[in-house]
């Protein structure tokens, strides 16, 4: 009989993806295995997980507030009442191992899991623990990590192994200089010259949008740099129109999303970005050079601990979100570009951190506590 795997991930794309990644390689190892997800009803995986071709099932279950009041209330009466949807949902799945990816979303599928007996497992992206995922890991006696960083923010009775970051294989195996002109010609670059890739958008990430433009002018009188810009959806048409209006557009390939990051990060040289968990995980996986801006806003100042362990290995330059302005980032960015050697080192920092197989190591974790023996 086929084996479930049931799989809570939620909220942002943060913890969907490498669900998503952790899923895929299930099946490759199993491919008899009933993989299924739950989420909640307001966050990233309603559109993305059924297009994927996995089940997605809902509960009602509300992010921890971080201020006083009654917040904290509504979130435990949230708590109580996902977790018996969660329950039902596990019954229905006929469960053999429960995957929780972190986040709100995790919760209340993994103290369903206790309840019923079932083997479990927590993963954990960031370097710093979340309070969903503090909470979450008292329930299960099986914690991965991404980052070694985190293992030492829980418990030692936790017992964390550190696995990596779940990515898609497209990235995680990608040798950039062999995609190199197949990446180029796909976003109309030149072949020769250097690439900045700038991943702007939504959320945090306009105030990158901002700085591509201003880079762009910057170097409106260059002929050897070009910006390759992610503005996001909602901003694509602004982004443009701003670029035409100051003549920029001849520097720029500005695009609302990037279907094919391995194209992305092949076509580029350097990376802007912020310091997501899975971004991290992926210009390591890359060997992309970085110039990382982490989000100020981020529970606990995350990004900055995520940024901190690429930049230590000599694969990123940090810059903090006050000081991210075109005279910064262009003066760094133009020593980076310029300096071949010193591209290579960094691209040889960035994959001393990469853990390609994350994604397949995680899987076989999983199907081991599902009783599954695949080699």
């Amino acid at each position: 009989m086929a084996r479930s795997i049931v799989i809570a991930a939620g909220g942002t794309g943060g913890h969907i993806f490498p669900g998503l990644a952790l899923a895929d390689a299930v099946r490759a190892r199993d491919p008899d295995a009933r993989v299924s997800f739950i989420g909640t009803p307001k966050g990233l995986e309603r559109s993305i997980i059924p297009k994927r071709g996995y089940p997605l099932q809902l509960v009602d279950m509300k992010p921890f507030p971080r201020r006083i009041g009654l917040g904290p209330l509504v979130a435990i009466v949230a708590l109580v009442r996902a977790t018996r949807q969660a329950r039902m949902i596990l019954r229905a799945e006929r469960a053999a191992v429960v995957v929780g990816m972190g986040g709100y979303a995790s919760l209340p599928v993994l103290a369903a899991a206790r309840w019923l007996g079932l083997p479990s497992l927590l993963h954990e992206s960031g370097a710093v623990p979340g309070l969903s995922n503090r909470v979450a890991a008292r329930m299960t006696r099986h914690l991965a990590v991404a980052f070694d960083e985190a293992a030492r923010r829980f418990p030692r009775s936790a017992r964390p192994r550190t696995v990596g970051m779940p990515i898609d294989p497209s990235v995680a195996g990608l040798d950039r200089p062999s995609l190199r002109p197949e990446a180029r010609a796909a976003f109309d670059l030149p072949a020769d010259g250097r690439v900045l890739l700038v991943l702007g958008g939504s959320l945090g990430a306009t105030r990158l949008n901002e700085v591509g433009i201003d880079l762009a002018s910057r170097w409106r009188d260059r002929g050897d740099i070009r910006i390759l810009l992610k503005t996001g959806a909602d901003h694509v048409q602004a982004v443009q129109a701003e670029l035409d209006g100051r003549g920029l557009s001849h520097l720029v390939r500005c695009l609302a999303f990037l279907d094919r990051m391995d194209l992305a990060y092949a076509a580029a040289d350097v990376a802007l970005c912020r310091a997501g968990a899975g971004t991290v995980a992926e210009l390591a996986a890359a060997g992309l050079p970085s110039i990382l801006v982490p989000y100020p806003h981020a529970p606990h100042d995350h990004q900055t601990a995520n940024a901190g362990s690429l930049a230590r290995a000599g694969g990123a330059e940090i810059v903090p979100d006050s000081e991210a302005d075109a005279a910064r980032i262009g003066a760094i960015a133009e020593d980076l570009l310029g300096d071949n050697e010193l591209l290579i080192r960094m691209s040889a920092g960035a994959k001393s951190l990469a853990r390609p197989s994350a994604a397949d190591d995680l899987a076989r974790w999983v199907l081991e506590l599902a009783g599954v023996a695949r080699g």
